[in-house]
């Protein structure tokens, strides 16, 4: 068993959009430049905030997501990753209580509950003054049991608007961060940008910590209580096999947690960039979801391409997602011009101008290549604007019981040991040993 005083908040927020994004990262920024060692984590199956927090506290952010790993995977992560912090903080999703169909799983909530962690309630009062305090006593009141530790009021007008607001307060204030332009980060089709687009965190970031209170978060912080979970032995496995990881501005997707599962199943992790560089020398491929369409031509024209699918034609096992999907199909229509793919699996991919899928996705393996082990379960999440269209031969190896997939609640789309699947997996350690035997069988042969 083990037993953490790690000290720790959580930046939870109305609903989204009410800037606790911004708020998270100003405060990971100011507790840095204190000398903190701060350990970043975002709330859902969120792959854009992560980079941020990232790039700010030299830290990698773990998802906590309830829905995928599971109450005890949420605290084993958490843990885990805090080895060596001096804090933690966690990014909520959403509204504070906004779960899954409308229930209280998977939300912030939820994972507060998990880890035992104080939160501060960003509130978004453009527009609203003395209202905001009938906002703030109707999120307390919901769950009384939830500890929220005071506030910060975001988007504050002016000083007049601020005195307006503070003669009711009934629970502590710990920031009033005026309205700033700056502080928003610039959106695109499917989301924000991610943090390596940016030349560098924008100064205005800094006024979210000069406006807030960071002694009074930092005792809210510290009076966490131990958290405790069974830890299993996460020593690595020596490694058996090379599985080459596209990592680029295409690809760049990914759950640590999934490449931490890969390591202790015994792979050794090559990261590659298909844009730039050829294929290398490795026993399997996995690409990950991200922007294939923004970078349609250069992944065209690469020499990784071709190369690409003479392994996947000779055995070696290849495994995409969303993004990493698209890329192994025939050819992706971008604004209608066609652009030759990696031709591996029997489609075509299109972008379309609105979402095709959004939310959690549940299922199993049924059949096919060899890491597809039959009853092995998929669980993560799906967000795309595409389209596949495949031949009605075509051959899945996921039934999913929640998701839309690639049609009809099939995903897993396949041909030799190559799988291309909608799904962003959180893997579990069954897939993650089944993808590194595969890669070994196949080598053998």
């Amino acid at each position: 068993m083990n037993i953490q005083n790690i000290p720790r908040i959580l930046i939870a927020g109305t609903h989204s959009g009410c800037g606790k994004t911004t708020v998270a990262r100003g405060l990971m920024q100011a507790f840095r430049k204190r000398g903190f060692r701060v350990q970043p984590f975002k709330v859902g199956p969120d792959f854009i905030d992560p980079t941020y927090h990232a790039a700010i506290t030299g830290r990698i952010s773990r998802n906590l997501d309830p829905f995928m790993m599971g109450e005890q995977g949420v605290r084993r992560t958490f843990l885990e990753a805090c080895k060596g912090a001096d804090i933690a903080f966690i990014e909520g999703v959403m509204g504070l209580y906004d779960g899954l169909d409308g229930t209280d799983t998977a939300s912030t909530a939820h994972v507060m509950r998990i880890i035992g962690a104080p939160a501060v309630l960003v509130v978004d009062v453009k527009g609203m003054s003395r209202s905001a305090h009938a906002i703030i006593e109707g999120f307390r009141s919901f769950d009384r049991g939830l500890d929220i530790r005071g506030v910060i009021f975001n988007r504050i007008g002016s000083p007049r608007h601020r005195t307006m607001i503070e003669r009711d307060l009934t629970i502590p204030s710990f920031g009033w961060i005026p309205r700033d332009p700056g502080l928003t980060i610039e959106s695109r089709h499917l989301g924000l940008k991610m943090a390596f687009e940016l030349d560098e965190e924008p100064c205005s970031l800094n006024l979210v910590g000069e406006s807030c209170n960071i002694d009074g978060i930092l005792s809210a912080a510290s009076s966490a209580p131990p958290l405790s979970a069974d830890l299993p032995d996460r020593e690595c496995q020596r490694a058996r096999v090379r599985i080459a990881i596209a990592q680029d501005a295409a690809f760049c997707f990914y759950y640590q947690d999934n490449l931490d599962a890969l390591r202790s199943a015994g792979a050794e992790l090559v990261p590659f960039s298909p844009i730039r560089d050829p294929l290398p020398d490795a026993d399997a491929y996995y690409f990950g979801g991200g922007y294939p369409e923004l970078h349609a031509m250069p992944l065209s024209t690469s020499p990784c391409r071709d190369m690409l699918k003479g392994a996947a034609e000779s055995g070696i096992p290849v495994y995409g997602e969303c993004g990493g999907f698209l890329y192994l199909s025939d050819s992706l229509n971008v604004e209608g011009r066609e652009y030759p793919m990696a031709g591996i699996l029997p489609g075509r991919a299109e972008m379309t101008g609105r979402i095709q899928a959004l939310g959690y996705s549940d299922g199993i393996f049924t059949s096919g290549p060899l890491m597809s082990v039959s009853g092995s379960p998929v669980r993560g999440h799906e967000f795309h604007y595409s389209l596949i269209e495949t031949s009605g031969d075509a051959r899945f190896c996921v039934r999913l019981t929640r998701g839309k997939g690639i049609i009809d609640g099939k995903d897993g789309l396949f041909c030799n040991e190559t799988i291309g699947v909608y799904t962003h997996s959180y893997f579990s350690g069954r897939f993650a040993a089944a993808m590194v035997d595969a890669a070994v069988r196949c080598r053998r042969t």
